[in-house]
């Protein structure tokens, strides 16, 4: 059998080399060749055309592809059930990113201590001897007695030790900890990083196993590694939460099984990840009087709603530039909301500092934000108090107008279930029945907005 040689490619304009330099000699790019594995020639008809099964492809029509049922597997965590689409699907690839310390070792050991009851389960680590995953298993108080756990990060014998054990769910922690031979650079590397997972996900397609990869993230949130991971995967997760806060959110950016964007909530203690299954309660507030600048908003996350509060404080600025901050939400939308107060409500912001949270550390990057935005402005900049039963969503647009939002009424009716008695929503989103016990009132200018408050 051939050795296996190695090049180097480079990431700008493409082009292969047989020895690495500091600038790529087609383009001129510095900095870009990365090594990979070169195309064998000898590689017979079989390899080079088979799909994952190892069988030979086939052209067919689309109307004759069997359609088989989709067999899921349950984790045992509804929320975790809920981003993934109902649960893992047999040869799925998920992988997880995260910051150090949110939880994704705890999550995923919880997940195969459950699961290794019923199903054979194998739980491969890079990062942490035998010793501290067994326990951190006893710590969280976990069913420790079936879980099969291996201490490798040569990824040849992950898949030769896992061919013989014939898991049906596999952990990978982590991915950046895994090399392979065929190369020589360093684990974590780009190249080293991409050949591996394609190795994994080549086993888990061929095998019909269920893996999870952990996955390392940058200090800007992403994850770290080839942009080309994430595309060789079935799903990634983000795990999100800050150290100081017990909640964590787990939320589905790719997911070729069910939906994306889907979002799941676990809350952090003593034994590990619990699930939280009404999540609209804890990012409301829990103080008694209601205070100026504070208003709740329904956003759309995944297949559900979420009811989350908007905080807004503004303040005489002190220097010549006001501060513009906004926590959960896109800085750039508010200085652009604050532009359209202005021009279209009357009402300026260009002595105040305007500062923006949402309570509870979540995310909210869809555009139904925009009137809970706008309403906590105000409030906070007139010192006037909300009606602490006050719900209001919709999308703001650049000439002053209200726009409607998808899946109005369920939010709607979300919201009349935690006792919210009025809502200021576009008028497209008006139900056609009246929500017992809510008043609904529609606008489609943010002057009436205005009149309304």
């Amino acid at each position: 059998m051939a050795k296996t040689k190695s090049v180097y490619s480079c990431t700008a304009c493409g082009a292969i080399v047989t020895k690495w330099a500091g600038q790529c000699p087609d383009c001129g790019d510095w900095n870009c060749l990365v090594e990979t594995i070169a195309e064998q020639a000898e590689n017979t008809k079989s390899s080079r055309f088979s799909g994952y099964s190892g069988s030979e492809s086939a052209i067919l029509s689309l109307k004759d592809v069997p359609m088989g049922a989709i067999q899921r597997i349950s984790t045992g965590m509804y929320e975790l059930d809920r981003v993934l689409g109902s649960g893992l699907v047999a040869g799925s690839v998920i992988l997880i990113g995260g910051d150090p310390g949110v939880g994704k070792s705890t999550l995923l050991l919880q997940t195969l201590c459950q699961l290794s009851l019923t199903m054979p389960c194998l739980y491969v680590t890079g990062e942490e001897s035998a010793q501290q995953v067994s326990l951190h298993a006893k710590r969280l108080q976990l069913p420790e007695q079936k879980l099969r756990l291996l201490t490798e990060t040569r990824v040849e014998k992950i898949t030769a030790a896992a061919l013989l054990e014939k898991p049906a769910v596999m952990v990978v922690d982590s991915i950046q900890t895994i090399y392979t031979d065929i190369l020589q650079s360093a684990p974590g590397g780009v190249a080293q990083v991409r050949e591996s997972a394609a190795q994994l996900v080549r086993f888990a397609k061929q095998t019909g196993t269920s893996l999870f990869l952990v996955g390392h993230v940058t200090k800007d949130g992403a994850l770290a590694g080839p942009r080309v991971l994430e595309h060789m995967v079935d799903a990634v997760l983000y795990f999100e939460g800050d150290g100081d806060n017990r909640y964590r959110v787990i939320r589905a950016v790719k997911n070729r099984f069910g939906a994306i964007n889907e979002l799941g909530v676990f809350a952090m203690t003593d034994t590990g990840l619990k699930e939280v299954k009404n999540p609209s309660a804890i990012f409301l507030s829990r103080y008694g009087d209601p205070v100026a600048g504070s208003v709740v908003t329904a956003t759309w996350e995944g297949s559900r709603p979420l009811l989350v509060e908007v905080q807004a404080l503004v303040d005489e600025t002190h220097g010549t530039n006001p501060k513009r901050l906004a926590l959960g939400l896109d800085p750039s939308r508010l200085v652009m909301l604050l532009a359209i107060l202005h021009r279209h409500g009357g009402v300026s912001c260009h002595d105040q500092d305007v500062f923006l949270n949402v309570v509870g550390g979540v995310k909210v990057m869809e555009t139904s934000a925009d009137l809970a935005l706008i309403i906590a402005v105000i409030s906070s900049l007139r010192n006037q108090v909300l009606d602490s039963h006050l719900l209001t969503f919709g999308e703001v647009g650049l000439a002053g107008e209200v726009r409607p939002v998808p899946n109005g009424q369920e939010r709607l009716r979300e919201a009349a279930k935690h006792g919210f008695t009025r809502a200021i929503v576009p008028k497209a989103n008006c139900p056609s029945k009246p929500i017992k016990g809510m008043e609904v009132v529609p606008v489609t200018r943010l002057s009436q907005v205005l009149e309304v408050l």
